[in-house]
């Protein structure tokens, strides 16, 4: 689970200008943190990682990376870091995990990850309003199906939603993600729509291909 493409999607989407300190929660082997470290050349950026082997990875790839040096990564749950950090975000990201129900993989860390028994949508929502800034914003990518859950737990602690992207992979298939954007002042909300491919695999829209270039060598 080191690359994927929500997490690709996220890290170059967010709205990273002007923010000074960021933080990405299940930051994972750190993708997201250095993506965002190479888009925004100021930023300190903090993550925080459950999971000690993916921790353990996080840390290598962030000191093989020219921004090792505001780049910090902890091994502890989100809820630990919200109860104890006196520090506030410009922006907060996190490609959380999103599977309430179904089957668990047998490989404990992937199921840790895709799963939402650690980190459930609530408590996120609710820590992410604790730890933002004044004017800050948070950025998520979800399973579209989460989306009217987000919406009343937003309300439920006094945020916005300012920015909703519906990604679909292809022509055929329907919205199977969504990029949100938000924040703690109220605005109209800005939507659109992001498709990946054409119908055939591989075969990548001009929309995406722009998003993602800084990051995929193939493009």
């Amino acid at each position: 689970m080191k690359v994927g493409v929500d997490g690709v999607l996220l890290g170059a989407w967010a709205d990273v200008q002007g923010a000074k300190r960021i933080l990405d929660i299940g930051s994972g082997t750190g993708m997201i943190a250095l993506m965002i470290a190479q888009r925004n050349p100021t930023a300190i950026i903090d993550g925080v990682e459950i999971e000690q082997e993916a921790f353990r990875e996080s840390l290598f790839n962030v000191q093989q990376s020219p921004w090792s040096e505001r780049v910090n990564v902890t091994c502890c749950s989100f809820q630990e870091l919200a109860k104890g950090s006196s520090l506030k975000y410009d922006l907060i990201v996190s490609n959380p995990p999103y599977f309430d129900n179904g089957v668990k993989s047998p490989l404990g860390s992937r199921a840790q990850a895709r799963h939402s028994d650690r980190l459930p949508l609530s408590e996120l929502i609710l820590g992410v309003a604790c730890l933002l800034k004044i004017k800050g914003k948070a950025a998520l990518v979800l399973a579209a199906e989460s989306l009217k859950e987000l919406q009343q737990l937003v309300e439920l602690n006094g945020l916005y939603i300012s920015h909703i992207c519906n990604v679909k992979p292809n022509p055929q298939k329907p919205v199977f993600r969504i990029l949100v954007e938000i924040s703690n002042s109220e605005c109209v909300v800005q939507q659109e729509e992001l498709m990946i491919e054409f119908e055939n695999h591989f075969d990548y829209t001009p929309e995406y291909r722009e998003l993602t270039k800084e990051f995929y060598l193939k493009f």
